[in-house]
């Protein structure tokens, strides 16, 4: 993967790990994604993309990074690939100089995996929900409280589950979740896979007074090698949506069954 950013911005200075901080200082760039535990293709011809995850969320440039199907641990598959990581995915997948925070949300019998967050400013108040509708899937609510230039932003990672009654029902959690935990008019950003083929979510979200940046069939994320969908979302309530984007093309669509979404708001 090439080393020059995918996505330019105009700057004015650079973090001190070198990615780049956007001229204007009042946009919040949030990218959400999928890794699928790290791992792409089934049996012995599997391969491990982690090491190739890691450039490319660096390449994110994203003051907070959303992620799901983080593997914490995971047995079999670090005794099958010699170059598994020592570390937790998360940890290993924060650039230099961000802040790595992970919460599990299913464990197996070969280890465990879930959501992180991955945050270029301080972290605080990390909070985790269980939200598991039936004992088939495991989900869970990722929150933490990030000073994104001094200022608070609640942000939650989300990964929803194939039901859609069980969508609905996690979305109320979130919703009671958020009336819980944030102040009334803080900043919130939602992001995730919310594994939502339609629209149903969204107005439910719309009813919250949570909205997202409306793309159009190029902010598709699913399946990764020919998008048919947008799984991904980031919705936000007190920030302004300014743009949305998803990195093509056949280096990003071998990573994951997934392709990232990155997004941009303005305080």
């Amino acid at each position: 993967m090439t080393s020059e950013p995918l996505f330019p911005l105009a700057a004015t200075a650079t973090t001190e790990s070198g990615l780049i901080v956007p001229a204007d200082t009042g946009i919040l760039r949030v990218a959400t994604y999928n890794i699928h535990k790290g791992v792409q293709g089934l049996g012995p011809t599997r391969r491990l993309e982690i090491h190739n995850l890691g450039l490319a969320v660096e390449q994110l440039d994203a003051d907070i990074v959303c992620l799901q199907e983080v593997r914490k641990m995971n047995r079999r598959e670090a005794n099958y690939f010699e170059n598994w990581p020592q570390v937790g995915q998360a940890e290993y997948l924060a650039p230099e100089g961000y802040e790595a925070v992970y919460r599990t949300n299913a464990f197996t019998k070969d280890g465990e995996h879930g959501n992180a967050l991955l945050s270029r400013w301080p972290v605080r108040d990390v909070n985790h929900l269980d939200v598991s509708d039936h004992r088939f899937e495991q989900r869970g609510l990722l929150h933490a409280e990030v000073m994104f230039q001094g200022r608070s932003v609640h942000t939650v990672v989300v990964h929803l589950g194939l039901i859609a009654g069980s969508r609905v029902r996690q979305i109320q959690q979130l919703h009671q979740f958020i009336e819980r935990e944030v102040p009334p008019g803080a900043p919130v950003v939602v992001a995730g896979d919310f594994n939502d083929w339609g629209n149903h979510i969204k107005r439910m979200l719309a009813g919250f007074g949570m909205y997202e940046y409306d793309g159009d069939s190029s902010t598709f994320t699913y399946p990764s090698r020919l998008p048919l969908a947008q799984l991904d979302h980031v919705y936000v309530r007190g920030l302004e949506p300014m743009s949305l984007q998803v990195p093509q093309g056949r280096i990003w669509w071998r990573m994951s069954d997934h392709l990232p979404l990155i997004a941009e708001f303005k305080l």
